[in-house]
């Protein structure tokens, strides 16, 4: 087990000796709450987009069901005939230059995994940049739009933004309440207290302050074929490779054993590049991927390779909410 993997397990076991860092916790709390302090006093070099700007991030270390919940965003403001373009760091992504737009043709190297998702899945306008007010500006100039979506950047304290919504695992929480390295924790617990939605994956129903959304199984992807089969494709009991490359992989295997199969788990780094001789596993079983793992995979993929399509599906309460903020930011267009 890698070493993140072994930290990760202990923020959220909450592991006594996590106290030793506390030290070093202080130091990272000032840093980032002197930022933040900053920010909302107006102070540095902050950059305000001449269209409402919505980021959905994280307080926390590791996967929150970010994706999905964008590409729900996404299609929703499309459905409202808006305009949504989406900014991304693209972490791991080696384009020529800085700002670069994605195109559905790019290879995941160049792109990002998640940013190529988001493309091929819905064509949006999308901008890469770890600078976000530079992904910003040029992602305004490639074209006009109503609404930007900043994939994470939640403490990206640069960029002004007019809406906040935060992620977390329902499961895991906020694991031992701390901020790294003694913990999961980006910024304090008390920053949810001035976010405008907090979202819970995986919760059944709206908690208090806060709301529900699901992570929906709906199809496999056979990767060399673009085929789309029904879940029942493979029978009950089946044994299949199970790879997952994200933030959360376990949510991804309790997934697919609650569709009543047996994978056999294969998780790594969140991010990790992959190549046909990683992925030859033994016994010779189909392979199940995550979205996100499909599009690094696809140039060398076998025909019994396949992604596992899901879908966020938010409580009706958020919907109705997040509809109302769109009314409030877009007056004019809806």
């Amino acid at each position: 087990m890698a070493m993140s993997d072994r930290l990760l397990r202990a923020w959220y076991a909450g592991h006594p000796l996590l106290k030793l860092l506390s030290p070093l916790e202080c130091l990272y709390r000032r840093v980032v709450e002197r930022k933040r302090a900053r920010f909302v006093a107006g102070e540095g070099d902050i950059y305000r987009a001449p269209v409402p700007l919505i980021v959905v991030g994280n307080i926390t270390v590791g996967g929150t069901g970010k994706t999905p919940l964008i590409l729900w965003l996404i299609e929703h403001c499309q459905r409202h005939g808006l305009k949504v373009g989406v900014v991304s760091r693209g972490y791991g992504a080696k384009p020529p230059h800085l700002p670069w737009r994605v195109q559905a043709e790019h290879s995941a190297a160049v792109a990002g995994d998640e940013p190529l998702l988001i493309v091929q899945r819905t064509g949006v306008p999308l901008m890469i940049d770890p600078d976000r007010s530079r992904a910003v500006k040029a992602l305004l100039d490639s074209e006009p739009l109503d609404l930007i979506l900043s994939d994470d950047g939640l403490q990206h304290y640069r960029l002004a933004r007019d809406l906040e919504l935060v992620l977390i695992d329902n499961a895991r929480g906020l694991g031992n309440g701390r901020c790294l390295p003694a913990g999961p924790l980006r910024e304090p617990a008390e920053r949810l207290s001035s976010v405008d939605g907090v979202l819970y994956n995986g919760a059944a129903n709206d908690p208090p302050g806060g709301f529900a959304f699901q992570l929906k199984p709906t199809a496999l992807i056979n990767l060399v074929s673009g085929e789309r089969q029904a879940l029942d494709y493979f029978a009950p009991e089946q044994a299949l490779h199970a790879v997952a490359g994200i933030g959360n992989p376990q949510r991804f295997f309790t997934t697919l054993e609650a569709l009543h199969w047996r994978p056999i788990a294969h998780a790594f780094a969140d991010h990790a590049p992959y190549s046909a001789e990683v992925l030859n596993f033994k016994p010779s079983l189909p392979v199940v991927m995550t979205e996100k793992d499909a599009v690094k995979c696809r140039d060398f993929a076998s025909p019994d390779w396949w992604y596992l399509a899901v879908d966020a599906v938010p409580s009706q309460a958020f919907v109705l909410w997040f509809d109302q903020q769109l009314s409030r930011l877009l007056p004019n267009h809806l």
